[in-house]
């Protein structure tokens, strides 16, 4: 309110979303089949842009009108079905479907708040605003009028911008795995020749089944021309070596690529386009620019790469790389020593001359970055991934579901746990060498320590040996004979006896 002035706006649209944000970020996911449309979807919901609901309470404080009570919508009086169904064709798959009012309150994102809001059926028109206000409005027409616009608004206020690589390279080089890699990473589309050709082809047999339908007349119509495409598809693969001529795969690529899955997200294409003139074909700008005045882009902006990514190696690296692949990996599959020859022959014959598809991006200003594969030591081109991931930047996009933010959870605490046992283990490791250690040491002193000792002995006895040959040459005898005579004598005093007899018959030695 401002001052006495109570105003009243209908639900708010724009920018990041409130309400309609459980809607649009499906839509933008497309990973459900349609869109939830709450019960009959026939109640009418008045809406206002944020931005015009901004410039009516800036208008009522300036103007200070009369009026007592203010109502902020716009000129639309749509129904729900209508919403739904407009923001599902322009960001999702395109298809609705109606569940219950009880359905409705299972989904968690829409607590009690936004079911309320969604439930309301109300027409209204704002008559001070058409009259008072002055102001430009930004919507006034209403969301389906303006829904490129609110769709452009709620990726870029909530960062979803689309990510556009293309990865390039000779065979063996590593890009699908690459790629594969790029779009786990940041939750793109992979765009490989065989599975866009699939793709486009069950689409195709699914419209021309349609013909045998109870239908209308648009959809045999479309069954029809899809038959007759069929048609010349088969005729041109019979002509062309069982191969599709490259405008069939180019309208293939193009119509994938303007697909809302590849719009919302982005994709990585891998190894397409092959040749400058297949590229030039496909990102082709087809389109007017709105403005006269603005400058007409060669390339379509909305499918161009805004990363080119080649991956270079030698002939001979490349060769060693599929030699050392397992006979059962090898088996039935393009990578034979033949094929892949053949193959390599090939990419390397369409990137010698001055326009090679690296060169049209060069000329555009998509500078490709070149990264030696040979150099990656890792086991699965971890090396290459990041320094990719570096030059591509953060994701963008709605980050991990919770059942993925548990999944990377769980992860991590088994690598953390892991690294706690292996840790654990390299200290029981460390502590068992250190008591081995220890007991070598103490066995090696008390080796030492006995090897001295019995070294000392030897010295010892080493150096009585003279003493104890002079003893048993010269004194023992004399002594044995001066013991005798004290037997014999049998004197009071032994001992003074004995004395006097041994310096008497001292031995004189020379």
């Amino acid at each position: 309110s401002s001052g006495i002035n109570a105003e009243y706006g209908g639900l708010p649209y724009g920018g990041k979303e409130d309400i309609f944000h459980y809607f649009f970020k499906v839509a933008w996911h497309g990973e459900e089949e349609a869109l939830n449309i709450i019960g009959t979807g026939e109640n009418i919901i008045p809406t206002i842009h944020v931005q015009d609901l901004s410039n009516i309470v800036t208008s009522v404080a300036d103007a200070k009108p009369k009026t007592r009570y203010i109502v902020a919508v716009d000129d639309s009086m749509n129904s729900m079905t209508e919403i739904i169904t407009c923001i599902s064709k322009n960001l999702g798959t395109g298809n609705v479907m109606n569940i219950t009012r009880e359905e409705a309150l299972l989904i968690p994102e829409i607590n009690q708040r936004v079911f309320d809001i969604l439930s309301v059926n109300l027409r209204m028109e704002g008559t001070w605003i058409k009259e008072g206000a002055k102001f430009e409005w930004a919507a006034e027409s209403g969301i389906l009028e303006n829904i490129a616009t609110v769709v452009t608004e709620y990726k870029e206020s909530r960062g979803l911008l689309p990510i556009r690589i293309c990865v390039m390279g000779p065979p063996a080089s590593g890009k699908s795995l690459i790629a594969s890699q790029l779009c786990q990473h940041y939750k793109l589309h992979h765009l490989k020749i065989a599975d866009v050709i699939a793709a486009a082809i069950e689409k195709l047999e699914k419209q021309a089944a349609r013909a045998e339908s109870e239908e209308g007349e648009e959809d045999d119509e479309a069954a029809q021309q899809a038959q007759e495409t069929l048609d010349l598809l088969n005729e041109s693969k019979q002509e062309n070596n069982d191969r599709y001529e490259d405008q069939y795969i180019i309208q293939f690529f193009t119509e994938k690529l303007m697909s809302m899955p590849c719009q919302n997200q982005g994709f990585v294409l891998d190894g397409f386009p092959k040749t400058y003139s297949q590229a030039k074909q496909l990102f082709e700008n087809k389109e007017e620019p709105e403005d006269e005045d603005a400058p007409r882009l060669e390339y379509n902006a909305k499918i161009m790469p805004e990363v080119v990514i080649s991956l270079d190696a030698e002939d001979e690296f490349l060769k060693k790389r599929i030699m050392n692949l397992p006979e059962s990996v090898v088996a039935g599959t393009h990578n034979t020593e033949d094929l892949f020859l053949k193959r390599l022959a090939e990419f390397r014959a369409l990137n010698t001359d001055d326009q090679t598809v690296l060169n049209y991006f060069d000329e555009l200003e998509v500078h490709p970055e070149h990264i030696d594969i040979a150099a990656d030591t890792s086991s699965n081109m971890s090396q290459v991934l990041e320094k990719i991931t570096k030059t591509v930047g953060k994701p963008r996009n709605y980050g991990p579901t919770e059942e993925e933010r548990l999944e990377l959870e769980r992860i991590s605490m088994e690598k953390q746990m892991k690294k706690e046992a292996l840790e654990k283990l390299e200290m029981q490791r460390k502590e068992e060498e250190e008591k081995k250690e220890t007991q070598r040491r103490k066995e090696e002193w008390a080796n030492r320590v006995k090897e001295v000792k019995q070294q000392e002995e030897e010295v010892l006895q080493a150096q009585s040996y003279p003493l104890r040959n002079y003893l048993m040459k010269h004194v023992m005898p004399t002594l044995n004979q001066g013991l005798i005579e004290v037997c014999k004598v049998r004197p009071e005093d032994a001992i003074d006896y004995l004395a006097e007899y041994l310096f008497e018959h001292n031995p004189q030695v020379d």
